[in-house]
């Protein structure tokens, strides 16, 4: 009924899911931190002298940082929240 196969080669399934795992997260590795993966930030002041600052000018529209944001919130409109009360 069942038959066994004594001189059976091959690789078995498992030994290939591992090593397609394995290649896998090393490429993944190499793509996510190779030297081609940081980013390229640069300041308004040297953007102005790059081509995209070049097309923003020729678009009539002027390349300018960020503002800051402010260090002090405004209040949220409406009511404020109770006080608790206190555990005397």
């Amino acid at each position: 009924m069942i038959e066994h196969h004594p001189g059976r080669s091959g690789v078995h399934p498992v030994i290939v899911a591992i090593a397609v795992a394995i290649f896998g997260a090393l490429a993944m590795l190499i793509v996510d931190h190779g030297p081609w993966s940081h980013p390229n930030v640069q300041t308004a002041e040297v953007a102005n002298h790059q081509t995209t600052g070049q097309a923003a000018r020729a678009a009539g529209a002027a390349v300018s940082p960020t503002a800051p944001k402010l260090s002090l919130e405004p209040e949220a409109p409406g009511p404020k929240p109770a006080q608790p009360a206190s555990p005397d």
